[in-house]
């Protein structure tokens, strides 16, 4: 393990001061290891400088997370079960808490931008925005996400692709620490909560050349230029095999289905939230002009998700894929009140992660371009999420299916 000394952090959470730092992976030879996933990451960046489409690629994500209160959970050969708790969840208007409930509880699908005392964790995201500026992570905004129960989101300001990536973990390090401190629990699992929505990791994509946009020309659609439409092209035709890296867990899906903002349609469009690729049309410019990929979360591994979304664009742009021309969009209506016939023409995302790594084992072509990933690491990643999360899942009886089933 080599250290990259300009990922230096010092640690906010220990009592012993202590320095922080993403190392690379090599073997003893002294050969970077193929299966590390920073050295993919940078691999992607270096074949996409190569390509000569572009010199930069800057990806920012929006993570979004939970905040309990508390978590429990068991599963052996005799039961399972999982409970979880929070002071503002919406199930706790008649829980009687010590000193009085205080009431103010966030309705389910209604904690979109509440202020105080509604938003009961309005300061301990505040702290969680100062400890990352204190690590060099240029944050934005903040503030309560839609579902009940501690939903959260904290944006900080886009970077280069392993840049971004080494930042994310940085984040998410730095939000369970505070979390922590404060006698809760931060997570960022997709779907924690039935009925409610989940959390995801929208991931905002461009590329420059020089310092140049590329992804801008004005009057056009949403003003994108084609290289952009081709990139947004290649992320569709590719969607299926990128979420086997960008939502990488059993839970990601039950995130993704229809009726809670999930974006579920493999469409693009400026205005859907359930569109797989939104544009971004608030304010554009020249050097904001990005398309937005919002099916990953926050399961996935930054330096893989970020690397495969970036070879599906670029293979794309390298065979001109029109996404109009593929029935990709663009889609600017109401997906929830189109007739049946419109919808059924609209492809959506896989159901299931057994799904999405069985489209990764028939589409991966593009991501060995430039030697970036190998079939070694690919085929090792999905025997990886066969044995250790698919099939023990579907191995193990679910409560419901009690509550179903017992006296047939």
């Amino acid at each position: 393990m080599r250290p990259d000394l300009g990922t230096a952090y010092i640690d906010a959470f220990t009592a012993v001061p202590t320095l922080d730092l993403v190392c690379d992976i090599y073997d003893p030879a002294g050969v970077r290891y193929n299966r590390d996933p920073r050295f993919i990451a940078q691999k992607a960046e270096a074949f996409m400088r190569k390509s000569g489409v572009a010199t930069d690629a800057y990806f920012g994500p929006e993570l979004e997370f939970f905040i309990f209160d508390d978590v429990r959970f068991d599963t052996s050969q005799a039961g399972a079960f999982y409970a979880i708790d929070s002071e503002e969840a919406n199930w706790n208007t008649s829980k009687k808490e010590e000193g009085g409930n205080l009431a103010y509880k966030v309705k389910t699908k209604g904690g979109y931008f509440p202020v105080q005392p509604t938003d009961s964790q309005h300061d301990i995201r505040t702290e969680m925005v100062q400890e990352l500026m204190n690590a060099g992570i240029r944050v934005e905004r903040h503030h309560h996400e839609v579902a009940s129960a501690g939903q959260a989101e904290i944006n900080f300001r886009f970077n280069t692709l392993t840049k971004v990536a080494d930042q994310t973990l940085l984040y998410k390090y730095i939000v369970r620490n505070v979390a922590r401190k404060y006698g809760k629990v931060a997570t960022f699992m997709p779907k924690p909560l039935y009925g409610d929505n989940g959390s995801g990791m929208h991931v905002h994509q461009s590329l420059f050349r020089d310092g140049l946009p590329l992804f801008f020309e004005e009057g056009q659609y949403g003003n994108m230029s084609e290289l952009a439409l081709q990139y947004i092209g290649g992320i569709l035709l590719h969607a299926p095999a990128i979420l086997a890296f960008a939502t990488p867990s059993t839970n990601s899906f039950k995130r993704l289905v229809p009726g809670y903002e999930a974006p579920v349609n493999l469409v693009f469009s400026k205005g859907n939230r359930s569109a797989a690729v939104r544009v971004p049309v608030a304010a554009v410019t020249p050097k904001s002009a990005r398309i937005e990929f919002r099916t990953p979360d926050c399961t996935a591994n930054p330096y893989l998700a970020f690397a495969a979304m970036l070879l599906a664009g670029l293979d794309g742009i390298r065979k001109g894929i029109d996404p109009r021309k593929l029935g990709y969009g663009p889609l600017d209506k109401n997906i929830y009140e189109l007739s049946g016939d419109e919808k059924a023409k609209i492809r959506s995302v896989p159901g299931s992660l057994d799904e999405v790594l069985e489209a990764l084992e028939s589409d991966h072509e593009f991501l060995l371009e430039g030697g970036v990933f190998d079939r070694d690491f690919i085929s090792t990643w999905i025997d990886f999420k066969r044995t250790t999360e698919v099939q023990p899942l579907k191995l193990r009886p679910h409560p419901l299916e009690f509550q179903m089933y017992l006296d047939l």
